[in-house]
């Protein structure tokens, strides 16, 4: 991947981590909250924190000290 198709792919995982965020905080109000959707909700947007991780780090460039 180049650098633009990175910054595009973690500008779309982004948005998706706060919606997910909007998402579990509103799911989470009901009443009696489907704890099988929060849950299944939650790994996604671990799922989603640790791709925003390695696209970042593929932004920074390597440094060989």
């Amino acid at each position: 991947m180049n650098p633009e198709e990175i910054t595009q792919r973690l500008e779309l995982l982004r948005l998706e981590h706060r919606d997910l965020d909007a998402a579990i905080i509103a799911l989470g109000e009901n009443a009696i909250p489907d704890q099988l959707q929060l849950a299944r909700m939650k790994k996604r947007k671990l799922r989603l924190r640790d791709e925003i991780a390695w696209c970042e780090d593929q932004m920074i460039p390597d440094i060989i000290a």
